[in-house]
């Protein structure tokens, strides 16, 4: 829904901005809604976690207001004049554009809050990706790409035991894709131009604070009277994923390292256990590093002909059986091999403040960081990656990190790094894209990411929710997967999936067979399923470790392949319209208080309801049913029937999770199909 008109008119004490009748904006010089000031940031990277330390110099209300004769901008000004802007209010594309700029000069680095009006009902997504809240309301969320973090949550020991080992430990606003926006049960979404470190501050009742180290240049305000339609607007604005090539449907993507014979000898294995693949993914191809990690790879990203001998005829054979084979890369290049010392001599290489090339210790080895703000450096990269993977005969990649750009860094285009650090993954995003573009993959080529930023929708085609422990914790296990793809899906990213049994293995950590089950049910109802050894593979249960985790494998995967017509129209949705593949209950069912607070269940598409099982040992769950008559997916029986939603516990047994067909759906004839696929497994 279009904005067509917006209203700017005095208070008693400042003014009120109205769009289409609906107030977007307050001023009152009781809380003044702009403050500015200095301050003085100090920032360490420690391995792509960051100390941040914020030193507040002065922040002085601009509580005097001057409202612009022609009624469309409003200048702001501290008592005694020392500190002033002007906001700029206008119609664009249907939303309402409130564009600042600064008319102080003092000096000293910038520090901006501006407060927007809040109701003490409402409901708050969004900030990019987020995994320990989906409804954002009562916390503040600084906004900065980094490191995931292990654990996530200060008060638990292995996020303890990260912080005493390598100061690791993270806490629950630290993610790989932060973003300022936000969107609102009030049917209104907001987004801050500005890709400076940002605070969103939720935690009012009556208004939200966003604190910024520079002023934005916009914000920008869309409203729509239900929630798909805001999706729709915003999706539209920051712009969607493309549908995926029509083999990620056919089956799951395996985690394999160790060479060529490995993987031959694992893919027939998977096969022969009636499991459907559709790739191989190794991300050992460039060849491998040790570490006190673990097991690293070489940042070099060419085939290493030793550790995978004949893997060029190896991708041609599998490849026309049906299974294509996917390989990783990242925006690094490591010291001392081909790719970073190419880079080098040809002033490829991000500088640090003596003009010297900056290489960043990633843990026991350090790799220079290829400078995508210089075109040439840029085009050179994406140059690499489409012949050494594209014409190589890789049908696709991980694209790693994106989140290293120091501060201090010293970029080709004279951007201060500490405002580039944040679109570092948008750049990289669209160095992958252009590689696609290169070798003329569109049709068959999938990259997917784990870092991202304000613009990452439009040039990354799948997200992965990155390096999740191997548990069953809240903040960085199996659900923390869940809530990072609902929470991404409010700020337009509508295809998102996660390694199945997580990644981070370390302090005692390892993956039991009865998660890696549960998160394989989680993936089965996901837009692309994919396993993933971890960094500790020999620590881990994985997807071979016996025939029953075989066996259950290729259950859920054939469920997967038997819905694929479903998940293309899901997939085309987002496309054309923005509506997430996993969607929030509330975008179908806004009437149930409950569904704006529930974080453990989706609809996958718009006629499967989901409730995947995320607690250890748990063989029922209680499931909240929006209203209508609902099918359990398993034996076809009615489970909920009501014209008002509500709760109920059920059983959940392995191989069975919790999932429910809307009755009516005209796509019956397909789920049935889905569970006579898992049925005749069981056979």
């Amino acid at each position: 829904m279009a904005i067509k008109k917006f209203t700017l008119r005095p208070s008693d004490h400042g003014f009120v901005l109205e769009a289409d009748g609906q107030v977007a904006f307050v001023h009152d010089t009781a809380e003044p809604a702009l403050s500015m000031g200095t301050g003085e940031a100090r920032i360490a990277m420690h391995h792509g976690n960051f100390d941040i330390e914020d030193e507040l110099r002065e922040l002085c209300p601009l509580s005097k207001v001057e409202i612009g004769a022609d009624g469309a901008s409003v200048r702001f000004c501290s008592e005694g004049g020392r500190w002033a802007a002007t906001m700029r209010i206008s119609i664009e594309d249907g939303r309402l554009a409130l564009r600042f700029s600064e008319a102080s000069a003092q000096a000293g680095t910038r520090r901006v809050r501006i407060r927007l009006p809040a109701e003490s009902r409402e409901h708050v997504y969004g900030c990019g990706e987020q995994f320990s809240y989906f409804d954002l309301r009562g916390h503040k969320f600084p906004l900065w790409t980094s490191e995931q973090g292990v654990g996530r949550n200060k008060s638990m020991r292995i996020t303890h035991e990260a912080d005493l080992n390598d100061h690791a430990g993270g806490d629950y606003w630290w993610t790989f894709f932060p973003q300022p926006t936000f969107v609102s049960s009030e049917g209104y979404w907001v987004h801050a131009d500005t890709s400076a470190y940002s605070v969103f501050d939720f935690r009012r009742a009556r208004a939200h604070e966003l604190y910024f180290w520079e002023l934005p240049a916009m914000l920008l305000i869309g409203q729509a009277d239900t929630m798909p339609k805001l999706l729709e607007d915003l999706s539209a604005y920051f712009g969607r994923q493309p549908e995926m090539p029509q083999w990620v449907y056919r089956g799951v993507m395996l985690g394999i390292q160790g060479g060529t014979e490995v993987c031959e000898t694992k893919l027939r294995a998977a096969q022969a256990a009636g499991v459907p693949v559709a790739g191989i993914w190794a991300q050992d191809w460039e060849g491998i590093n040790i570490t006190s990690f673990g097991q690293r790879l070489r940042w070099n990203w060419v085939w290493n002909a030793d550790r995978y001998p004949g893997l060029d005829r190896a991708i041609a054979r599998w490849k026309s059986e049906g299974t294509r084979f996917l390989v990783y890369a990242n925006c690094y290049v490591g010291r001392g091999w081909s790719l970073c010392e190419e880079a080098a001599s040809c002033g490829y290489l991000v500088k640090n403040s003596s003009g010297e090339d900056y290489y960043v210790d990633f843990g026991e080895f350090y790799a220079g960081i290829v400078d995508l703000t210089n075109p040439e450096a840029f085009d050179w990269f994406a140059d690499k990656l489409a012949k050494n993977i594209l014409e190589f005969g890789a049908s696709g990649w991980m694209a790693d990190f994106g989140e290293y750009l120091p501060t201090d860094a010293v970029l080709y285009d004279g951007t201060p790094a500490l405002l580039a650090h944040n679109l570092w993954p948008v750049l990289w995003a669209r160095c992958n894209a252009e590689a696609v573009k290169k070798a003329r993959a569109e049709q068959e080529a999938l990259f997917f990411m784990r870092a991202g930023f304000t613009g990452s929708q439009r040039w990354c085609p799948m997200m992965w929710a990155g390096d999740q422990n191997v548990d069953w914790s809240n903040d960085d296990g199996l659900p923390s997967a869940l809530r990072a793809a609902l929470g991404l899906a409010m700020c337009g990213h509508g295809l998102h999936h996660s390694d199945i049994g997580g990644y981070t293995t370390l302090y005692g950590m390892h993956r039991t067979k009865e998660l890696f089950m549960r998160w394989a049910e989680l993936s089965a109802f996901s837009p692309l399923m994919r396993t993933h050894e971890g960094n500790r593979p020999n620590d881990n249960w994985q997807f071979d470790s016996d025939a029953e985790t075989l066996a259950h494998l290729g259950r859920m995967t054939r469920v997967h392949v038997a819905l694929a017509d479903y998940l293309r129209s899901a997939v085309l949705e987002n496309a054309k319209r923005g509506m997430p593949v996993m969607r929030p209950l509330f975008l179908a069912y806004p009437e149930d208080e409950r569904a704006w607070s529930c974080d453990d269940e989706y609809l996958f598409g718009p006629d499967l309801l989901v409730a995947p099982v995320v607690k250890e040992g748990a063989r029922s769950r209680v499931v909240l049913f929006p209203r209508g008559m609902w099918l359990d997916f398993w034996s076809g029986d009615v489970a909920w029937n009501s014209a008002f939603g509500g709760e109920r516990e059920l059983d959940a047994p392995l191989g069975a999770p919790p999932v429910f067909i809307r009755e009516g759906s005209p796509w019956m004839a397909t789920f049935t199909e889905a569970r006579t696929a898992a049925d005749r497994y069981m056979q």
